[in-house]
């Protein structure tokens, strides 16, 4: 198509009335074919045939969903002189009384999806804690609070198993160390992780941390205290090689009497108490502890868990 041609093109095209009612619907929703028949009270036919046209020639497209096909509106990858042809057209359209019905009419469609969604849920209200994850995953309620990080941070998951924490973290970040000390779990974390070029999987103890100082900006050490004879040491670590108000994030167990646990799992304490916890931050050279028990999961057959956070103390003015 020439431009000499095409602005008589596409004066043709939206000089047909249904046409431009069309993309007046359109313009600011996306809709079905039926939702559109009820919009304009036209057939189906008559609809899908303007809407062919208008797909046609670029001024619409569409995107199937189950059974249903969505039409929205392209005008804003059309060029300039097409968008002005449009202006011109719809003021025209929206001004006249079939606009105007069209747009009550649209109205009333919108105000039924809501009203579907709404009974949905008043449905669904008892079940929805069991649809959610069955729908979305476990922690579909967690993931988007990764998107608070910082996106030029630098983060540690120290003690990192199999490498899932690093996995919810890398997407958020610039760089992830994963860090642990086991074989096996290396090899795990590695084969999870290797599809992230940022996030690298170190072996090493977090008593002797493999990690320069001041290289990461926060720090997570999940459910890996209580395996450690000197947490201490792991904790004094974590402060090395964190910055100056860099953040350290503390996942573990609230204090219980497993005695199981130790021959069992190898477990060397029985949970932390905020009291122990945050003596031996303090003395690490962290502040501000915020220590947050969780609420109990009616699925765990384990002790109840805490998360504490506190940061890096930065050196005082002189």
């Amino acid at each position: 198509m020439t431009t000499d041609t095409a602005i008589f093109d596409r004066l043709s095209l939206l000089a047909d009335p249904t046409r431009a009612r069309l993309l007046l619907a359109l313009e600011e929703h996306e809709l079905t074919v039926s939702e559109l028949c009820a919009v304009l009270q036209l057939p189906q036919s008559t609809v899908s045939r303007h809407l062919k046209t208008l797909g046609d020639d670029g001024w619409v497209a569409s995107r199937r969903e189950g059974t249903s096909r969505h039409y929205r509106s392209t005008l804003d990858e059309l060029p300039e002189t097409a968008r002005g042809l449009w202006h011109l057209t719809r003021d025209e359209i929206s001004a006249a009384p079939v606009g105007e019905q069209d747009a009550q009419r649209l109205a009333s469609v919108l105000a039924e999806r809501r009203s579907r969604s709404q009974q949905f849920f008043s449905s669904a209200a008892g079940e929805w804690d069991r649809l959610r994850p069955e729908l979305f995953g476990e922690r579909s309620e967690l993931s988007p609070l990764l998107g608070l990080l910082p996106a030029d941070w630098t983060v540690g998951d120290l003690g990192c198993g199999t490498g899932r924490m690093a996995e919810a973290l890398a997407p958020f970040v610039a760089r992830v160390y994963a860090v642990d000390d086991s074989d096996a779990m290396l090899d795990a974390a590695r084969e999870r992780l290797a599809r992230f070029e940022h996030v690298e999987v170190v072996p090493g103890r977090l008593e002797d941390l493999p990690l320069p100082p001041g290289s990461l900006d926060a720090a997570v050490i999940a459910l890996v205290l209580h395996h450690l004879p000197e947490p201490t040491r792991a904790i004094t670590e974590a402060a090395r090689v964190l910055k100056d108000g860099g953040q350290l994030v503390v996942l573990d167990m609230l204090p219980h009497d497993r005695e199981d646990y130790r021959q069992e799992m190898g477990h060397v304490w029985l949970g932390f108490s905020e009291e122990r916890l945050g003596r031996w931050l303090t003395a690490a050279g962290f502040e501000s502890l915020r220590f947050t028990p969780l609420p109990a999961d009616p699925e765990a057959r384990g002790p109840g868990l805490f998360v504490a956070r506190a940061v890096k103390r930065q050196p005082r003015a002189s």
